[in-house]
């Protein structure tokens, strides 16, 4: 052994030497990983509160991918009738597919029974979309506010393949574990002894406002602007506010 093959170290039990000779692998018996995504999260992050006779759903409208910013007005919110909006975070292009499978079905309903699908069933056609796709699942985390069949706010969570329950108040994305606590206080009221009064759409708007002005500060993926539907017995309006750019 030469002693090009020898390579002195420093060790806790002395000076030794290496043998490198031992150390060559051949790389053809060496497995190599690769790896392949079809996903990408693109950020952001819906929050959806249900009030006495109204719901809103609200989103940032930044698009990221990893450290960079795709667009800043983008997006999240989808009408899916005159009285049901979607708030979904995650892969945009899957947000895109899923939409558009929601209207065909929706458009298909309409002009079968001659009216539109109530936020309810609605909520119960997602379910059953995404779990048709459980096996393969679209990567986006949904939200659906409106007003039930008594005109009564409405709004509902879901995981990735369809599992949903009604709530009143609920947050999704990138910024959810930093707005959830929030929400718990001022909405769900836990572990609070003053009274609950029901919240007027205003409050509710403005509480909308905080927490994504606060959770913009936390969380690189959301920012930009907020873009918030409220959703009344009368239509929907829409309102633009401004959150930090950087």
């Amino acid at each position: 052994m030469s002693s090009s093959d020898m390579m002195p170290i420093w060790s806790t039990e002395g000076p030794m030497n290496l043998n490198l000779r031992d150390m060559e692998v051949d790389a053809k018996l060496v497995p190599t990983e690769r790896r392949f995504s079809p996903y990408d999260f693109n950020g952001g992050t819906t929050v959806v509160i249900a009030g006495s006779d109204f719901a809103i759903a609200a989103a940032d409208t930044r698009m990221s991918t990893g450290l960079g910013i795709l667009s800043r007005n983008q997006t999240k919110l989808f009408d899916l009738s005159s009285k049901t909006v979607l708030a979904s975070a995650g892969c945009h292009s899957d947000i895109i597919t899923l939409r558009r499978m929601l209207s065909a079905r929706l458009t298909q309903y309409e002009h079968s029974s001659g009216k539109v699908m109530s936020s309810p069933a609605v909520a119960q056609l997602l379910s059953i979309t995404l779990y048709h796709r459980r096996f393969f699942p679209y990567y986006a985390f949904c939200l659906v506010a409106g007003l039930d069949e008594e005109g009564k706010g409405a709004v509902y969570g879901y995981d990735a393949v369809g599992s949903f329950k009604r709530d009143t108040y609920g947050a999704m994305g990138s910024g959810q574990n930093y707005i959830m606590p929030v929400l718990d206080n001022l909405i769900g009221r836990q572990n609070r002894l003053d009274p609950s009064l029901p919240l007027s759409p205003d409050e509710a708007i403005a509480i909308v406002k905080d927490v994504f002005v606060a959770v913009s500060e936390r969380d690189i993926y959301t920012g930009d602007s907020v873009e918030i539907r409220l959703i009344q017995k009368d239509g929907v309006t829409t309102e633009i506010f401004q959150l930090k750019k950087d």
